[in-house]
């Protein structure tokens, strides 16, 4: 069964961290990010704006491409989020 799965980026207030997830529900866990439910990167840099994601086939490549985009520099990541979200938006909230 292949479920649509999703590779996400949160960020914090400034946008001067970047916090890769993969996720099967996107809403669910980018909500579980801002309610700081879990103790981990997200919450100690305050990672709380979804400002980029895309959607994948299943769960196995989202996996790839999160490991793909983890090994990215900084700035290739600011210009692939600068492609759909230039003003670095909380693309949650227009969920």
């Amino acid at each position: 069964m292949n479920d649509k799965a999703y590779v996400y980026f949160m960020t914090n207030k400034t946008n001067s961290v970047l916090y890769i997830g993969v996720t099967t529900n996107l809403k669910k866990r980018v909500s579980q990010h801002k309610r700081h439910e879990y103790e981990g990167f997200t919450d100690k840099y305050k990672c709380s704006k979804l400002v980029y994601f895309e959607e994948c086939n299943d769960i196995k490549a989202a996996i790839v491409r999160e490991k793909q985009l983890k090994n990215w520099h900084r700035d290739w990541k600011n210009s692939l989020v600068n492609q759909v979200n230039k003003e670095w938006k909380d693309l949650y909230e227009s969920e």
